[in-house]
Parts: structure tokens; C-alpha cells; sequence
């Protein structure tokens, strides 16, 4: 029988003798505000690729953007991925998130490449997306229902009761249909319009893609959505028509931001590269996301609604991603909308 120094002594040349993989895992914690499917689809290939054990969390882009500032003097999260580029830029403009060049800058779309400017670098675009809606043609046609084109015919009073949009604080894609609304017919109008509108929603509802879903499963004759969202519905088999409105639509800018004070920012970074592939952005589609990537080289969607289809608004991202501005119109909504809210 061995002496307890003999094992002892063999335990630790044992241990000298293990490879330097045996070290801790390295771990990222990271909020995912796309949907649910395609952060899984992210979060299970970074893992496979890198070995890296992914904390993820799904939240909208007004939640992440709350929870981020209220964890600023102790973060616990180290990257945000998705979600619309507004409430990144705010989160940048508040020093909530940091400055990081990736290598993979000159790879991407102008687009991408001037989110990221316009921030110091502190964010960057990893897809796009026009604002729409979609709706259930089966209920249309049941119902009697006009087909809805423009703005305009989602304030007839037929359709009262028969629409869904999320509340803007809670949801990026909302906050961008209110922006553009501002943009296409001046703060007073589009608060005008948004009243009239609210007599015909059901449900504001927390995410930004809910609304569709509850079309396509006959809930709701109409989700106010970003395209790509009722095309994934579509994918899925659903009777929902994709509509771009006739008298213009913003747009989104997906982003992404390595948040300030990041525990394990070595991660963080790999993320960040990765996620601006080409290889990575043409698996999108693998989790029916239809959004036009980032990445000039990586493979669109033939189904991706394409922007030169779209009459689109020269979207100030800007302005509407200043915090002081982004608070007066969520101010205002809650005051004149939210508060009367069905």
C-alpha cells in the first residue's frame, strides 16, 4: 500500500501533467434581443466553435437598455446582441457601453459602418429591417376587412379591435414606428394619428414580434411588425401577408455593443468578430430570421424584404436615438397613448 506522501506526491505530478485546458472555461454573459430562435441558434454555435460557455438572456431592446443602465456601477452583463439601434446608440451616448474597432469593420455594408461612426464605436449594425406589418388574410377576408396598404387604412373603424403593436417603452421595434411616424407627418400629427389608431388596438403588447405571431395564429387580424417578423410567420406556413406601407417606413439598424465595465471582455470580443461574418450572418436564415445582413459577403435571404422595394424614409437614427429626445416621445406616448390605452 502506497504511503499518503507517495500519493500525495503522484497527485501532484499529476496535476503538472494536465493539460492547460483543464483551466476554467471562459464564459460570456450576453442578452440576445432578437427572437428567441435565432439567439439559440447564435448561442449554440459560439459554444460549439469556440468552447466558450454563453450565459444568455432574451430581452426586448427597451429592457436590455433598462437593465444595462441600472447594473452601470456593477455590470453583469458583457455584450448585447440585436435588438434596434436606437436604444444602443442612447446606451452610448450615456457611456453604458464601450469603444471596440473590430477587425471585421471593412466587411460590412455602409450602413453598418456608419452606425458604428456615429457612436465612437461604441455600437455597430449587424442587420436591417423595414417596418410594416403583417396580417392574417384569412381573418380579412372572413371579417369583410379592408386590405390594409398605407398608414392611413389602419385607422378605418373597421378594423377596431383588430390590431396589435408593442408598447414603444418596452420594445425597439415600437419606438421605431413611433419615430417614424414623427418623421413622416411631425410630432403633432403623428400623435393625432396615434390616437385614432388606438381605438382600433387590442394589445400593446412587451415584445416587438408578438404582434404577428398572434396574427398568424388568428388572435389579431394585424401586427404592426418589422417585415422580416411576418415573413418569418410566413415561413412557418402561416396565412399572413408582408405589407410595406404606401406613404413610407423606417427602418432598423440591428446592433451590437460590448457593454462598459464587461467581466470577461476577451469574450466579449471573440462575440463580436464572430457575430460580423459572413458564415455566421448566412445562418440567419437556419432560424427563419429574414433581416439583410451586415456582412457584404454573407448570403441574403431570397425571402428578406429588400429595401429597394420599400419606399423608405431617410430614418434619423440620430436624433431619435438621443436619449433627451427618445425620453420627450415616450413621455408623451404615455400621456396621450399609454394612459388611455384599450
Amino acid at each position: 500500500m502506497r504511503s499518503g506522501f507517495a500519493l500525495a506526491a503522484a497527485f501532484a505530478v499529476g496535476l503538472q501533467m494536465m493539460p492547460t485546458e483543464v483551466r476554467a472555461a471562459e464564459n460570456l454573459n450576453l442578452i440576445c434581443s432578437a427572437d428567441v430562435v435565432i439567439c439559440e441558434l447564435m448561442e449554440g454555435m459560439f459554444e460549439k466553435e469556440t468552447g466558450i460557455q454563453v450565459n444568455m438572456v432574451r430581452l426586448s431592446s427597451g429592457e436590455t437598455y433598462a437593465k444595462i443602465r441600472a447594473e452601470a456601477r456593477n455590470p453583469k452583463t458583457d455584450i448585447w446582441w440585436a435588438g434596434t439601434g436606437d436604444p444602443h446608440l442612447q446606451a452610448a451616448s450615456e457611456g453604458l457601453t464601450q469603444e471596440y474597432k473590430s477587425p471585421m469593420l471593412d466587411q460590412l455594408q455602409d450602413w453598418a459602418k456608419k452606425q458604428a461612426e456615429s457612436a465612437g464605436y461604441k455600437t455597430v449594425g449587424v442587420y436591417a429591417g423595414a417596418l410594416g406589418w403583417g396580417y392574417n388574410t384569412e381573418i380579412v377576408k372572413k371579417k369583410g376587412l379592408k386590405e390594409a396598404k398605407c398608414w392611413a387604412d389602419l385607422i378605418d373603424p373597421s378594423f377596431k379591435g383588430e390590431i396589435q403593436i408593442a408598447n414603444p417603452n418596452s420594445s425597439g421595434t415600437a419606438y421605431t414606428a413611433l419615430a417614424s411616424l414623427v418623421q413622416i407627418m411631425g410630432e403633432d400629427k403623428a400623435f393625432d394619428y396615434l390616437k385614432q389608431l388606438n381605438a382600433n388596438v387590442s394589445q400593446y403588447t412587451k415584445s416587438g414580434s408578438a404582434p404577428v405571431k398572434a396574427a398568424a395564429r388568428g388572435e389579431t387580424a394585424l401586427g404592426i411588425v418589422f417585415m422580416h417578423d411576418a415573413v418569418a410567420q410566413i415561413a412557418e406556413g402561416f396565412p399572413v401577408k408582408a405589407v410595406a406601407p404606401c406613404e413610407g417606413t423606417g427602418y432598423e439598424i440591428g446592433s451590437m455593443s460590448i457593454i462598459k465595465g464587461a467581466r470577461n471582455l476577451d469574450a466579449a470580443k471573440k462575440w463580436y468578430d464572430w457575430a460580423l461574418t459572413a458564415e455566421v450572418q448566412s445562418h440567419m436564415k437556419d432560424a427563419k430570421s429574414f433581416q439583410l445582413p451586415s456582412n457584404k459577403s454573407a448570403t441574403i435571404p431570397p425571402e428578406a424584404p429588400k429595401f429597394e422595394d420599400i419606399k423608405l424614409i431617410d430614418y434619423d437614427f440620430k436624433t431619435y436615438g438621443d436619449p433627451a429626445k427618445r425620453k420627450q416621445l415616450l413621455d408623451r406616448w404615455d400621456k396621450e397613448i399609454g394612459a388611455s390605452a384599450n
